[in-house]
């Protein structure tokens, strides 16, 4: 199975169109969103043919932002966590590193989702892989775009640069 992974859209709706479409032509079954979409209208175009789940980001002021998730998908608030295709996720916005850190190092997940940093990175540490998939380019990320697909079959995990 396919899944794609993204974070910090911020409103953008060019790069969540784009977001869509990679993960349209990837066959992603399942999309994760690792918070920061800001308004309602950047969630709306994530309906799509897989199943969608997503964490608040510390710029999503607007309570209509879960009320929209929820139309279509599955809100965790702060935190999530998924079982899929055996593989435990933990999905957290990222905002305090201590805590990206401390649901990589305690063992619990095969994988841990996050954002906030906008720069994409991937790390294996202790049997957890740490993906971020990347932002919108907001200084001091330094690359575009960028969101990321897990092949849970293979454990592949793939960036995909979108601006």
């Amino acid at each position: 199975m396919q899944i794609g992974i993204v974070s910090d859209t911020h409103d953008n709706a060019a790069q969540v169109e784009a977001a869509v479409e990679t993960f349209s032509e990837a066959d992603c079954e399942t999309v994760v969103h690792c918070g920061d979409f800001v308004a309602p209208f950047s969630v709306t175009p994530f309906d799509g043919d897989w199943s969608f789940y997503a964490v608040r980001g510390n710029n999503d002021g607007e309570w209509a932002v879960q009320s929209t998730v929820e139309e279509f998908g599955t809100y965790f608030g702060e935190m999530g966590e998924l079982t899929i295709d055996g593989n435990t996720i933990a999905v957290y916005h990222g905002t305090s590193g201590e805590i990206v850190d401390a649901l990589v190092d305690c063992g619990t997940y095969d994988y841990v989702f996050h954002g906030h940093t906008h720069e994409r990175g991937y790390e294996e540490r202790g049997g957890t892989e740490r993906i971020n998939p990347g932002g919108i380019s907001i200084p001091p990320a330094s690359e575009p775009f960028s969101v990321a697909t897990l092949s849970t079959d293979t454990g592949e995990v793939e960036f995909h640069k979108l601006g």
